[in-house]
């Protein structure tokens, strides 16, 4: 029997999340004013910066497996942004402050300067509902 080869590894999925957020950014940068879909789009880039921040560690710990422990921190370190930024954002939903938010999503650009978006490849449901499932993690959190 031949070896078994994951094909999903952390990497694959943090490249294709930065791509989803990427893509997310530019159709936000396009949008005129905050609409259901932009809240959705936001809620949904949240989702996408939690699920990198996760992989990270996953990442860093195989560093780890090899002795790599500097590589592992300066990984961790690199990468500690898109948990920070997830909140940050989830904040600025919850609170409704729209003023505020092209100040955040431009900060945010760099990180996702490398990433060349010539044509549009995710489609609506992929965020679609995301801003209602937000506002009900919300709404769960602070229920006694």
């Amino acid at each position: 029997m031949g070896r078994v080869v994951n094909t999903n590894d952390p990497g694959k999925r943090r490249n294709a999340l930065m791509r989803d957020a990427a893509e997310l950014l530019r159709h936000l940068l396009l949008q005129a004013a905050i609409t259901d879909e932009a809240k959705d789009m936001l809620a949904q880039l949240v989702y996408t910066l939690r699920e990198v921040d996760e992989g990270i560690e996953e990442s860093a710990k195989a560093w780890e497996k090899r002795d790599y422990w500097m590589k592992a921190e300066e990984f961790r370190a690199r990468w500690m942004w898109a948990g920070s930024a997830a909140d940050e954002l989830a904040q600025l939903i919850r609170r409704e402050d729209w003023a505020t938010l092209p100040t955040f999503l431009v900060k945010l650009m760099p990180k996702f300067s490398d990433i060349t978006i010539t044509k549009f490849t995710r489609e609506a449901a992929l965020w679609l509902g995301a801003y209602r499932r937000l506002m009900a993690e919300t709404a769960r959190d602070k229920t006694p």
